[in-house]
């Protein structure tokens, strides 16, 4: 069977490189919308932090109608962090829509995020995005796309892929640089004469692999994934296949379906080969689950999703401001919080460890697990947080790998030294080097370890002009020891209120991170030494009153503005001897050791 009146695609690419604001317009011209309806920008980043922060960080499915012809679009991350979201959904699609910046060109995460669609065979269509921007290089991309098919040993037919030029923010597209294009109709035509219907045998039984789990308070676990073979209708006795088989199959029933139209879920009776389905009913299902007809029990393979390179302590949260601001603050309820993320981040490990409180969490980076962080804290949990630490591994010589990045740099000309010396120093090896008119673009290979804690630095050397993105590259023998700061801390000496005198004290010895007002324990981090040593400050400290007044002695203390951390600022700061404090209203950074005696004594030692 051929559905000719469906066609599956999903939108790859880096990182900004416009594919929420594509598909903006792909649904108004697809006639999702009413006329006269009020939409919001980047409709589909529907998650809070995604539109706070203006990165997509879940795959999310959407359809529109053109000719008769219903065709499902899955919107995908371009965060390399988020690579695991792009994996599983690959295998929902028959082809791709692969962005690439008109100015830009492929940047590390088009490489890798076409690597995997090539695996897969999709067939693929380029679409040179931001064709309006002044500075775009139209010659050049098309041959920039080229070499990179090449390099990734693309078929000959993905090798004579389709390139359209596009502006997703005027949803304009055309076949010629030479043309704007009036709408999107040029790639609607497209999308439906080169990539392939869905096939399958409708007759045959049932079989769908899951590849995303959502979740609803009504229903519980929802699964969704792409109809392989046969139909699937409500309340249909089904049996679910683990790929892994290391649990038993066990039956279910349907109880509810649906469908995508536009942005909302419709109910459905039936469904068949090729269709995206959401079905509910089935209480542990998983991701890579199969969907099989009882009567034909038959697990689908599932894509390997590459490893995690970064792993972070999570524990209770032991500071002396413990359970002031959280509702969730037990080791229970952080554990059950963790591994419910597991159920549906399918790049995320959790282990537990020796101790009761805390936990090991890997992730592909350090946004991967500062996002979970910041949707815990959003939902009330308190924890602590260990600096974020690289997996190493071993190879059969007994040698000690480490997780390499390709580091992409993009910065004005008189930056390019500076910024050279910070990678270098951090075992940065170049790989490439080509000027762009008054830029210069970069690409190193550097150790994951080498880039926590570089990004604040990268965006004062080049002025906050600089553009860096990084993906993971392969495991090389290890660079030798790294410096990952160079700055020590200012820790409070007592527990109490900050007040305007004590920090006026303070602030001679660094930069601070708190006002007067704010709280803090002994043992807290309360700014920025510039040596490389700790100091211990007394921000509570008042002023003594005396019986003697001087001219001008009493006149306000003018405070330097505190320098306010945002959750990955913090986790750039952090040193190995401290902990995040990570609670719904403040973030914290302590010492493991809290008592300034005590670490004091450890010195000495």
């Amino acid at each position: 069977m051929i559905r000719e009146d469906l066609r599956n695609i999903a939108i790859i690419a880096h990182v900004d490189h416009g594919k929420t604001t594509l598909v903006d317009e792909m649904l108004k011209q697809g006639g999702a919308f009413r006329e006269n309806q009020a939409v919001a920008e980047r409709v589909m980043d529907s998650n809070d932090i995604e539109r706070e922060r203006g990165i997509t960080i879940l795959a999310k499915n959407t359809s529109v109608c053109y000719n008769d012809v219903k065709i499902n679009i899955i919107d995908t991350p371009g965060h390399a962090d988020f690579g695991g979201e792009v994996e599983r959904v690959l295998k929902m699609v028959d082809g791709v829509l692969l962005l690439v910046d008109a100015a830009e060109g492929p940047m590390p995460q088009t490489r890798f995020v076409l690597s995997k669609a090539l695996e897969m065979g999709h067939k693929i269509i380029v679409v040179v995005n931001k064709i309006d921007r002044p500075d775009a290089r139209l010659d050049e991309i098309g041959d920039e796309v080229l070499e990179l098919l090449l390099e990734l040993d693309a078929s000959d037919e993905q090798l004579e892929s389709p390139i359209l030029f596009c502006s997703g923010r005027s949803g304009t597209a055309s076949l010629s640089q030479y043309e704007t294009g009036t709408d999107l109709k040029p790639l609607f035509d497209t999308i439906i004469d080169y990539i392939e219907p869905p096939k399958g045998e409708e007759n045959e039984p049932l079989q769908m692999l899951i590849s995303s789990i959502d979740y609803n308070e009504y229903v519980g676990r929802i699964g969704v994934g792409r109809i392989e073979r046969g139909s699937i209708k409500v309340n249909q006795q089904i049996t679910v296949c683990d790929y892994t088989g290391s649990k038993n199959n066990y039956n279910a029933k349907v109880v509810s379906l649906l469908q995508i139209q536009g942005l909302n879920r419709v109910p459905a009776e039936t469904a068949s080969v090729g269709d995206i389905v959401w079905l509910s009913g089935i209480e542990n299902i998983t991701i890579g689950d199969t969907i099989c007809a009882t009567e034909a029990p038959e697990a689908l393979p599932f894509v390997k999703i590459s490893e995690p390179t970064v792993e972070m302590t999570f524990s209770v949260n032991d500071s002396p401001f413990a359970g002031r601001e959280g509702k969730f603050v037990t080791s229970r309820q952080v554990r059950e919080r963790l591994f419910k993320e597991l159920l549906k981040d399918v790049s995320l490990r959790v282990e537990e460890t020796d101790s009761t409180d805390s936990f090991r969490v890997a992730g592909r980076g350090e946004m991967h697990l500062s996002i979970l962080i910041e949707n815990m804290r959003r939902e009330g949990y308190e924890l602590g947080v260990s600096t974020p630490r690289v997996l190493l591994k071993e190879d059969e010589n007994g040698r000690k790998l480490e997780p390499v990045e390709r580091l992409v740099i993009d910065v004005p000309e008189d930056c390019v030294g500076s910024v050279m010396e910070k990678v270098c120093s951090r075992k940065g090896e170049m790989v490439d080097m080509h000027p762009q008119g008054s830029r210069t673009r970069i690409e190193f290979l550097i150790p994951a370890r080498g880039l926590f804690g570089y990004k604040s630095e990268f965006l004062t050397d080049t002025k906050g002009e600089g553009i860096m993105s990084h993906v993971f590259e392969g495991y090389e023998p290890y660079k030798g020891d790294i410096d990952r700061r160079n700055t020590g801390s200012l820790v409070s000496f007592e527990t109490g209120e900050a007040v305007t005198y004590g920090l006026y004290n303070a602030q001679e010895r660094g930069q601070l991170f708190i006002t007067a007002g704010t709280p803090v324990y002994e043992g807290m981090v309360v700014g920025a030494s510039p040596k490389t040593d700790d100091l211990v400050v007394n921000v509570c400290k008042k002023k003594h009153l005396t019986n003697t007044r001087a001219s001008g002695s009493d006149d306000a203390l003018r405070l330097v503005p505190p320098r306010v951390l945002s959750l990955e600022d913090c986790l750039e700061f952090l040193a190995d001897d401290e902990l995040l404090e990570v609670t719904p209203a403040s973030l914290r950074i302590r010492k493991r050791i809290l008592s300034n005696t005590q670490r004091a004594k450890n010195r000495a030692k």
